[in-house]
């Protein structure tokens, strides 16, 4: 089973969709897929759907939606073994990836009931989630080992996994919506040590682009705007880099009270008062101190 949460969800069985149109199965599907592989507790599924306030069917309702869930995967089964019958695949045949010796699986198999809970079989298959963290945590070492070509390219790829923001189709309850706002978090962490990995490898240029729609989505995010600010300076627009950091300011007090943070402060100085060759270390001032991420 292959399944994409991060973007449209999708998930599909011997590559043939198992998605739900309904709101309702497909937010249970959702939050299954997102924890492949493990329980998901009863209780969370329920205040999922319906928010602390379940009517006295939910157990009932919950039930009926994984029927249906169960109903999409027994088609998808049932289809990919025609196709397979079609095409002539023998288990018999060495040459067929099917071993004689598996059991077949069932929906039930896949969508399995288990003691508190429900758990979504993946079968070994290939998870956008999961892929996302592999290829971040790789790119995060080799970041820490200074190896910023590797950092650069492991963390594009995990960032190109993304095809919008996780679960953009699904209308999400309480559960959905909290793992919505974690995965954007790591998301984000992900594009900021990226672009960091880009500045180190002097990439200025071809960042400004990028970081321009960046820091006008992203309007009180520090770490950002200091990016933009070095990679402007970087590319000889000393005066844009500074007027990024005033309408950072302007935004920072008037709608969160706030001045931009020491490390940021120093940066706009050091902008000031250095050339190009002052500022030798991407995302750290030249006292040492990184900027602070938010």
């Amino acid at each position: 089973m292959d399944i994409d949460v991060l973007g449209a969800l999708a998930v599909r069985e011997n590559g043939i969709s198992i998605t739900p149109t309904a709101p309702k199965p497909r937010q249970v599907l959702a939050l299954l897929a997102l924890h492949a592989d493990q329980v998901v507790p009863v209780s969370a599924l329920i205040e999922e759907l319906w928010a602390g306030e379940p009517p006295r069917s939910a157990r009932t309702t919950l039930q009926t939606y994984v029927l249906q869930l169960r109903a999409l995967i027994a088609t998808a089964l049932e289809r990919s073994a025609a196709d397979g019958a079609k095409a002539g695949a023998d288990p018999r045949d060495p040459r067929d990836p099917r071993d004689p010796g598996d059991p077949v699986r069932t929906a039930k198999d896949i969508l399995v009931t288990l003691p508190g809970g429900y758990l979504l079989s993946s079968g070994g298959g290939v998870l956008d989630v999961r892929e996302f963290d592999r290829l971040a945590g790789t790119g995060y070492r080799a970041m820490d080992a200074g190896d910023f070509p590797a950092a650069a390219r492991l963390l594009r790829e995990a960032l190109a996994l993304w095809s919008g923001p996780a679960f953009a189709d699904v209308q999400g309850g309480v559960q959905l919506d909290m793992e919505a706002r974690r995965l954007e978090e790591t998301r984000l962490c992900a594009l900021d040590q990226r672009i960091e990995a880009d500045l180190r490898l002097g990439r200025h240029r071809e960042l400004l682009a990028e970081l321009t729609v960046l820091a006008s989505r992203y309007r009180t995010h520090e770490n950002l705007h200091g990016q933009f600010m070095l990679a402007l300076h970087r590319s000889g627009r000393r005066g844009e880099a500074l007027d990024v950091y005033q309408r950072l300011r302007g935004t920072l007090v008037r709608e969160l009270g706030l001045e931009p943070s020491v490390a940021l402060r120093r940066l706009q100085r050091s902008i000031l008062m250095a050339g190009p060759e002052g500022l030798a270390e991407p995302g750290v001032e030249p006292g040492g101190e990184r900027l602070v991420r938010v």
